[in-house]
């Protein structure tokens, strides 16, 4: 069995005033998180960014953050209004140190939401919790709160509107033909081999595999071309170390080379 850590998170406050936009810092002043508004869509869904900006040499950490980073977390449960929530994730960068690979970002961090309405007449609050690791030299845990009614009158946000830009190209876009994963039984859990043939996304290309259940982890896969198609091999297993099933429909394979990232929703048996 791949060595696994898991990390307790550490809950830190910090204090948020409700002007707007509405903005939380840690308490060791690391990272400010602000809430953008980007109006209301066309279809009647709300258009809003948490915005994290990072002091420099610091990072935080993608959905599934590799080997060695602490995922994100949010807690919308003091929200008003909200129905379902949709985030828009921009294409990460990866980080070696040690020897260890992580998944994330520096700087600034602009995560787009799509917030679908239960009363398209009420208003819609965002009120609740991010909790986030953010690491230099060391790692520490951050727990921001935010609490901002989004304007629906808002105009387009340029930040906003640049985040989506940075997403991964879908499957379609990116000209994935065809998408595979064969599992075999470890003793530890279940290796899956994903053949994703598609275009190169240009230099070095690293895939993640996200088995589509938070109850299992999925270790960094070793990534390989053969001729028209990017193969990863990684080893899954279940967090309580009990038996467990894998639906390939939600299986979530991303790509990320020097041109751009992809995004794969599911997989065929292979």
């Amino acid at each position: 069995m791949k060595h696994y850590v898991s990390s307790v998170l550490v809950a830190l406050t910090a204090s948020l005033p409700l002007a707007a936009p509405a903005s939380a810092q840690g308490v060791d002043g690391v990272v400010q998180l602000d809430i953008l508004d980007g109006g209301r869509t066309a279809n009647g869904t709300y258009l809003g960014a948490l915005r994290l900006t990072l002091k420099d040499g610091w990072k935080t950490y993608w959905r599934a953050p590799g080997d060695a980073g602490i995922p994100p977390q949010f807690d919308w449960k003091g929200s008003d209004n909200v129905g379902d929530v949709a985030i828009t994730w921009p294409a990460p960068s990866v980080f070696v140190q040690d020897g260890l690979q992580s998944i994330g970002y520096t700087d600034q961090l602009v995560l787009p939401v799509e917030i679908t309405p239960r009363n398209p007449a009420k208003p819609v609050r965002l009120r609740g919790d991010m909790d986030l690791g953010v690491c230099k030299d060391v790692c520490i845990p951050e727990r921001l709160k935010f609490d901002h009614t989004l304007d629906a009158e808002a105009g387009r946000n340029p930040a906003i509107a640049a985040a989506l830009a940075q997403r991964p190209f879908s499957a379609k876009e990116a000209r994935v033909s065809a998408a595979s994963c064969h599992l075999t039984p470890t003793s530890d859990g279940m290796q899956i081999e994903a053949r994703v043939t598609m275009p190169s996304a240009g230099g070095n290309e690293i895939a993640i595999i996200e088995p589509g259940n938070p109850a299992l982890w999925a270790s960094q896969p070793e990534t390989r071309r053969q001729g028209g198609a990017l193969v990863a091999t990684a080893e899954v297993i279940n967090a309580t170390g009990g038996p467990f099933a894998l639906d390939r429909s939600e299986i979530r394979i991303t790509v990320l080379g020097a041109n751009h990232a992809v995004d794969i929703r599911g997989c065929s048996a292979g």
